[in-house]
């Protein structure tokens, strides 16, 4: 199964793709988004082979969207303006497809991935070697989309519908909530300790009567999460 996520902020062509897919045996729809940073957090997770993708959108357009990515999977392109195409070809985007596009036009593009990319299909399900892991994500904030390497996170603090990462040089406030950083973040190098709060392990100097210290940061140790987080540290320790 070729796992798949559909990107257009148009409803209705989101609708037609989204159609289009469920009628390819082969395809697994994991979602479908008019939010292209949602599904550049999918992309870099690993959660997808195939992103059925719009070149004009508010938030990112879809050329910058292959440059994020840099071949993390493979990209058909959707739009109404062939003056993309060139652009897409350029950063291996598996087929162009022009709106409105109909199913055979759809499903040749689908035969290309499953053709010429087996190797990506078989092993979708696969651990990821070291070499091959997430050690840096991207985030939206007010002016830019910015990365952020792993190694420099010190912890994650929830404010409602925000989240701050903290490093040791800056603070990047970010529209996210905590349940999708979570799940965006290796689970052996960060764990959530509080209902408002995700610490890097690796940063962690003590722990002490239920507090966690990270430089001068003291972190809390949630009811909901202390079980779970002292039988991982217990579970380091061997």
């Amino acid at each position: 199964m070729v796992r798949c996520i559909v990107v257009d902020d148009e409803p209705l062509a989101l609708d037609i793709i989204t159609d289009y897919v469920s009628k390819v045996p082969e395809l697994k729809l994991v979602g479908s988004t008019t939010n292209a940073i949602e599904a550049l957090t999918l992309v870099q997770n690993g959660e997808v082979d195939l992103v059925f993708l719009d070149v004009q959108m508010p938030e990112l357009t879809g050329i910058q969207f292959l440059k994020i990515i840099n071949g993390k999977c493979d990209v058909i392109l959707t739009t109404a303006y062939p003056q993309y195409a060139l652009d897409g070809y350029e950063l291996n985007v598996v087929d162009y497809l022009l709106k409105p596009i109909a199913f055979d036009r759809f499903y040749r593009s689908v035969q290309k991935v499953l053709n010429n990319k087996p190797p990506k299909v078989q092993q979708a399900t696969a651990q990821p070697t070291q070499s091959e892991a997430v050690d840096f994500i991207f985030v939206k904030t007010e002016h830019k989309i910015q990365r952020v390497d792993l190694d420099d996170i010190l912890y994650i603090e929830g404010l409602k519908d925000y989240i701050s990462i903290y490093t040791p040089d800056e603070r990047i406030v970010t529209l996210q909530n905590m349940k999708k950083m979570e799940d965006i973040l290796p689970v052996n190098r960060f764990v959530r300790v509080h209902r408002s709060y995700i610490v890097a392990l690796d940063k962690i100097a003590s722990i002490e009567r239920g507090r966690i210290y990270i430089k001068d940061k003291i972190i809390p140790v949630g009811d909901t999460y202390r079980d779970s987080f002292y039988k991982y540290i217990g579970d380091k320790n061997g």
